[in-house]
């Protein structure tokens, strides 16, 4: 089974948990907070992905760092996460918990790529178009990639709205290379 799979299968129920018990917005701060530590500490990223520390110590190990940081739901589901040795995909697990947040939410990741840093003005346009492509309210992230030469590339989903200078480029390779 597909780790992507595997980590739905346990935020589904941690999703719907935290939402019995009125704790779901805390229970995504936790799940940003811990995707953010294992972002900026590769150490600790590596040592919950280790096949050589026993799952019991990574627990204590979790529990230790996020202890009275974290909702107790979280904690607990960190628990059984170690508890069933899947600590190895923590971090698939919170990404997919932020997943189904968002669509339970009615919102949709949408990221921006452009050869430039956007303005305020830029950053509403790009907030307008993403909504009238999705039908649903985007968050915004912005990448700032040179290669692309001008113009913009829009992800949304499985959606990709490639208006750059340099998917025209390709896209002409393409149709001379036809010819």
């Amino acid at each position: 089974m597909s780790v992507g799979r595997i980590a739905i299968r346990y935020a589904s129920p941690i999703l719907e948990l935290a939402e019995e018990n009125k704790v779901l917005d805390q229970v995504k701060t936790d799940m940003e907070s811990f995707l953010s530590v294992c972002e900026e500490n590769r150490e600790f990223a590596l040592m919950l992905k280790s096949p050589i520390i026993h799952h019991q110590k990574k627990a204590d190990i979790l529990n230790k760092i996020f202890a009275g940081k974290f909702a107790d739901l979280t904690l607990q589901a960190f628990q059984i996460i170690t508890n069933k040795n899947r600590e190895n995909i923590l971090e698939e697990i919170a990404q997919e918990f932020l997943h189904l947040y968002n669509a339970k939410k009615g919102l949709v990741e949408v990221t921006v790529t452009t050869g430039f840093k956007l303005d305020a003005d830029l950053r509403k346009s790009f907030q307008k178009l993403s909504k009238d492509i999705t039908g649903r309210e985007p968050i915004l992230a912005e990448k700032d990639d040179p290669d692309i030469l001008g113009g913009y590339i829009l992800k949304a989903g499985d959606r990709q709205l490639d208006q750059s200078v340099s998917g025209q480029l390709k896209e002409l390779k393409l149709k001379f290379s036809k010819k």
